[in-house]
């Protein structure tokens, strides 16, 4: 009867029953939480696991046991159960607050370090309640003494700490994020780490830690917002005598075939004045312009010497008569069966050109106005199937030849590129014509060379494996 009467028998049938009733319940929302994916998962497991078992246990120790809250191992087992009460709280409200946060919130753009600021806050808060309520320190006296100190030292490092301050407020702002592309202090280079302290960018020479408060005090350009609107302007040089449309045009057509321009993008060249002239293209991201920039200066130099244009004033000597006539002799009259007055004829209408790796030698779709015989590297011929994959139909050695249908007048079905530099002759189609169709044996051969070329490329567009 006496037990029914004391205190302690009601808190230890409160816990006896509470506990694995609480326990049950918190054990369910945390599977149904994790079935959701939730983010407060973890601060559910957290408070089943640790913090519930050590509450039950500080009840029976001190309501039902009746041990005195000053005794020591209270002490030890409250100021466990305060930290886990305090990890609790910073995980959730992390969890709540910032993890799942919109990507263009304040709350996303917060920087980390003022994060980290408002945790040791909290958790000083935090030690400063558990040392004053469970051990009885005096801690008003303690705040004061770091009050007075954090005043003297603001007083020394007023200068540190208005940069530090500057820079802080820069993050906060984040004019940038971890890899936008910056032009700072002309210096180029994706950023790789931000910290309290200083930004960290990745030249081409190695990483450049750059201060907050440098950035904070200068002006810098973000290459990467807003994004996808990033474009390489590249000057060229060209003689005065040189037609500015024809210019134009061939930079903007070396510009479009560029691998690196981005998708829907047109590039655009205008003339600048004093035989300059300016590119601009489109491309994906700033880290991309070093490959684009060098492929498109390595193009042109084969494209205006082909179109008989002078990059830098420089002429173009490669086609020489001798070269021509030792192509036509080795490479073109073993093809087409000419004669010695057949080559001759054809040096006037013949003319040798190079190409770089990769550059377009041939589009689909296009008709051909001459024939292209190979003297030097490979053309890899390819064909786009139906779901837009490109796919190789053959590769041209040297001695062979392409633009069979700038006899039928036709366009081309396959796009023919260099896999290296190439060196070919090319003959112009009225200068073809009348020597091909007296010869009805090497019509017959184009005409079955044209024929499996063709069926390759058929196969390639069903999708079917080119033998």
């Amino acid at each position: 009867m006496n037990a029914f009467h004391s205190a302690w028998f009601y808190w230890a049938i409160a816990v006896a029953i509470g506990f694995p009733v609480t326990l049950i319940l918190l054990t369910e929302l945390h599977h149904t939480l994790t079935r959701r994916n939730n983010r407060l998962s973890r601060q559910v497991s957290l408070l089943r696991n640790f913090l519930l078992p050590l509450g039950a246990l500080l009840l029976l120790l001190v309501n039902a046991a009746q041990i005195p809250a000053g005794d020591a191992p209270v002490r030890i087992l409250s100021t466990l159960f305060g930290f886990l009460v305090l990890v609790m709280l910073l995980s959730g409200l992390n969890a709540t607050v910032f993890e799942g946060a919109p990507q263009d919130s304040w709350r996303k753009r917060l920087p980390t370090i003022f994060l980290d600021v408002a945790r040791f806050a909290l958790i000083g808060a935090g030690l400063a309640v558990i040392l004053s309520v469970i051990w009885g320190v005096r801690v008003g006296g303690l705040f004061t003494a770091l009050g007075v100190t954090s005043v003297v030292l603001g007083l020394m490092l007023q200068n540190s700490v208005g940069q530090i301050v500057s820079g802080l407020f820069m993050l906060f702002e984040q004019p940038f994020r971890i890899d936008d592309w910056l032009d700072a202090s002309n210096e180029r280079g994706r950023v790789v780490e931000v910290n309290w302290r200083a930004v960290h960018i990745q030249t081409g020479s190695g990483i450049r830690v750059m201060p907050n408060s440098m950035l904070a005090s200068t002006s810098f350009t973000n290459l990467s917002r807003p994004p996808g609107t990033h474009k390489l302007s590249i000057k060229t040089t060209f003689a005065a005598a040189d037609p500015p449309d024809r210019v134009c045009a061939m930079l903007t057509r070396v510009a479009s075939e560029l691998p690196q321009l981005k998708a829907g993008s047109i590039p655009r060249s205008v003339p600048v004045g004093n035989g300059e002239y300016s590119t601009s293209i489109g491309l994906n991201s700033p880290a991309e312009d070093g490959g684009a920039r060098s492929t498109f200066l390595r193009w042109i130099w084969y494209a205006a010497r082909r179109e008989e244009l002078h990059l830098d004033d420089a002429d173009d000597d490669y086609s020489t008569r001798e070269r021509v006539e030792d192509a036509l002799r080795s490479v073109v009259a073993p093809a087409l069966r000419l004669s010695v007055a057949d080559q001759q004829a054809l040096h006037s209408s013949a003319r040798i050109v190079l190409y770089g790796a990769d550059e377009i030698v041939e589009y689909a779709g296009q008709v051909p106005v001459g024939m292209t015989f190979v003297i030097a590297g490979r053309v890899q011929m390819m064909a786009t199937a139906e779901d837009g994959a490109v796919v190789p139909i053959s590769t041209l050695e040297a001695g062979s030849f392409l633009g069979l249908t700038a006899l039928t007048r036709q366009p081309n079905l396959a796009s023919a590129y260099a896999l290296e530099e190439v060196t070919a002759l090319i003959i112009d189609r009225d200068h073809l014509e009348h020597l091909v169709m007296r010869e009805p044996l090497l019509l017959q051969d184009f005409g079955n060379i044209l024929e499996e070329r063709q069926s390759k490329v058929r196969q390639a567009e069903r999708g079917e494996r080119v033998g």
